[in-house]
């Protein structure tokens, strides 16, 4: 069992966690709990190695995913409480985590329905984003120039599992444009634009969200070809930039659902 901090894997585990210059470099980020390191094995992402609670196998769905890292050849290393808790970002660790490389999802060539996540800061509000592009059938994610790394411990944790399914890209400006040729794109705005359901969501499209400090920055704006709105009867300022993604990427399925003869 490790119980040392000085352990060479149990440092490099807390610098994956606390640096994002460390991720870009090894290529690396961790995962945490039960539910997402089985959904990295589901997706075939490489596991480099798993730290684990002794106390996890007790748990039959725990000692299930102990066994299948097992006879995936991946090594398992049994660390102690204090050793799992320096290296866990949350108050109380689930007992399970690894060290992954970070998926390479292939883009598709021609992208129907596009999200673009323009300087969001906060990494609660990235991963709750990228859950629910994942739930909308979201094509592609493209994280423009001053958003939060999208391997970041809060943003892996609140995105359930959703960097093994959703093709995410942080990118510049220049391939953004590329990746959006040929699409309506439209940029959320607070209180500026038509409102939401009167846009045409039904073709290829892409949405802008901007962060709720600066909002959508020129690049951004240089490239909508339209923008929305949520209206908000209720007088307020503007929503969490999360709760206006869900609202505004659901109304595209509503949209297309009703298209196909689907209940919207």
């Amino acid at each position: 069992m490790i119980t040392s901090l000085a352990n060479d894997r149990v440092k490099r585990v807390r610098m994956l966690q606390a640096q994002r210059r460390a991720r870009l470099r090894e290529e690396r980020f961790v995962i945490e709990g039960v539910r997402l390191v089985e959904e990295a094995v589901a997706a075939g992402v490489l596991l480099d190695f798993a730290f684990y609670l002794e106390a996890a196998e007790a748990d039959a769905r725990a000692q299930a995913l102990l066994d299948a890292l097992r006879g995936r050849g991946v090594p398992l290393l049994a660390v102690s409480e204090a050793v799992m808790r320096a290296c866990s970002d949350t108050e109380s660790p689930q007992g399970v985590l690894a060290v992954a490389a970070l998926p390479r999802l292939a883009s598709p060539a021609q992208p129907a329905f596009v999200l673009v996540i323009d300087r969001l800061r906060d990494p609660g509000n990235l991963g709750t984003i990228l859950r629910t592009a994942t739930a909308a059938g979201v094509e592609l994610a493209l994280l423009a120039p001053g958003t939060v790394d999208a391997y970041n411990p809060k943003v892996v944790r609140g995105a359930m599992g959703a960097h093994f399914r959703l093709p995410l890209l942080h990118a510049s400006w220049v391939q953004i444009a590329a990746a959006l040729a040929g699409l309506n794109v439209w940029l959320a705005e607070a209180g500026e634009g038509r409102p939401y359901w009167e846009a045409d969501w039904r073709g290829p499209v892409a949405l802008i969200i901007g962060g709720e400090a600066e909002g959508a920055s020129p690049e951004a704006a240089a490239l909508a070809t339209g923008r929305v709105t949520i209206p908000m009867p209720g007088g307020a300022e503007s929503l969490n930039a999360a709760v206006a993604a869900g609202v505004l990427l659901f109304e595209v399925v509503r949209q297309r659902g009703s298209v196909t003869g689907r209940r919207s």
